[in-house]
């Protein structure tokens, strides 16, 4: 298959959305298929992708105002003749929001199957950023995908959204994760001597530090006797986190082997925010072999099992982070129960394996359109 994948962000952008666009690239070059890229350029311009797997098409962008870490795409017919020109059977749009939308525009003009993959809660973001507008944001999200032929979401939340909101066309597709990469043997004693002289408790947290992810709701966890906050991660929020978390210990941006051996040194991992369509940092902290708390919200209902791999706690609230966090501090061998659970539970959501998922979801469209033109 020839595959082109409009995507709103790939790397060097560290998140969700560039790193799946990436996974599937990858594994499409591996299976034998032909994948292009189209994505918006980076700040520092439209360069050469070196480490890509497959050609890259940038797009000229601008950084989003308050939030100069994430670009928009400008208009430009360079999407739509990508798509001609890489003779596209099927196109592959990641969380189609500005750029995305002038793919799906272009296949349906030029008569292409499309496959939408919702992975950013736009509405949640609304709520968080400007108060208001999330009708806007569902009228935006269903026009796009109701337009696809297949619209994936990654997990039962976010399907049943979708579903609730009137996209049609919907199937689940989870995220895979890199089980080699992050792994419990990659516990590193130097490193936790460095962020925790004094032998404590090292709890982490791994993301955007941005408004929609709550992060300050870790306030309490810093409180705890004995315990060491870390916080990996930039965003437009770290100025005011450093201020709210006293004692954290911020290491900003980390990535590769890297951030697979500060996941490996934690004892508990903490995600705070309740709009995550999947989370993939909770699947890698369970492949390291660390037990989770986060919102019993959005994608960590699928990842986290309750009182076997982690906590789920409500939403929104301090105080159940912290005193989840505080059971699991006192009790090493629990700790040791839920992350060996939680690194059994996710071995087999590898990459491979769910990037053959998606191949079968291209071929049902593809026979789908087959059969109605015959």
């Amino acid at each position: 298959m020839r595959v082109v994948i409009v995507t709103e962000s790939f790397p060097p952008d560290v998140n969700g959305v560039a790193h799946c666009a990436l996974q599937t690239a990858r594994h499409l070059v591996d299976r034998g298929h032909v994948p292009l890229v189209v994505a918006p350029a980076t700040a520092a311009g439209s360069g050469p992708d070196a480490t890509a797997p497959c050609p890259v098409v940038r797009i000229p962008s601008i950084p989003l105002p308050g939030y100069p870490q994430v670009r928009v795409a400008l208009p430009s017919r360079r999407v739509a003749a990508a798509i001609t020109e890489h003779r596209a059977d099927i196109v592959h749009l990641a969380s189609p929001f500005i750029l995305g939308v002038r793919g799906m525009a272009a296949a349906t003009r030029l008569g292409i199957p499309a496959v939408a993959v919702y992975q950013t809660d736009l509405a949640g973001y609304a709520r968080t950023y400007v108060g208001a507008g999330e009708a806007t944001a569902w009228r935006r999200i269903r026009s796009v995908h109701a337009a696809a032929d297949r619209t994936l979401a990654p997990s039962s939340v976010a399907l049943h959204d979708l579903e609730a909101h009137g996209v049609p066309r919907v199937k689940l597709w989870a995220r895979g994760v890199d089980t080699e990469r992050f792994r419990p043997d990659r516990r590193d004693e130097a490193m936790r001597r460095e962020l925790a002289p004094n032998g404590e408790l090292i709890v982490g947290y791994v993301g955007r530090l941005a408004p929609e992810k709550q992060v300050e709701l870790l306030s309490g966890v810093c409180g705890l006797d004995g315990v060491r906050l870390v916080i990996v991660g930039d965003g437009p929020s770290q100025d005011s986190l450093t201020e709210q978390l006293p004692g954290a210990v911020f290491l900003g941006r980390r990535t590769g082997d890297e951030l697979a051996r500060i996941f490996a040194s934690l004892d508990v991992f903490a995600h705070t925010g309740p709009f995550e369509t999947f989370c993939q940092t909770v699947q890698e902290a369970m492949a390291s072999g660390v037990p989770v708390v986060a919102p019993a919200a959005g994608g960590p209902l699928d990842l986290v099992a309750h009182g076997r791999t982690g906590f789920l706690v409500p939403p929104r609230d301090a105080a159940a982070v912290r005193d989840a966090v505080w059971a699991l501090a006192a009790d090493p061998a629990l700790r040791a129960a839920y992350g060996a659970a939680a690194r059994d539970m996710v071995e087999g959501r590898t990459w491979a394996a769910v990037g053959d998922q998606l191949i079968g979801h291209y071929s049902d469209v593809l026979s789908a359109r087959t059969a109605v033109a015959a």
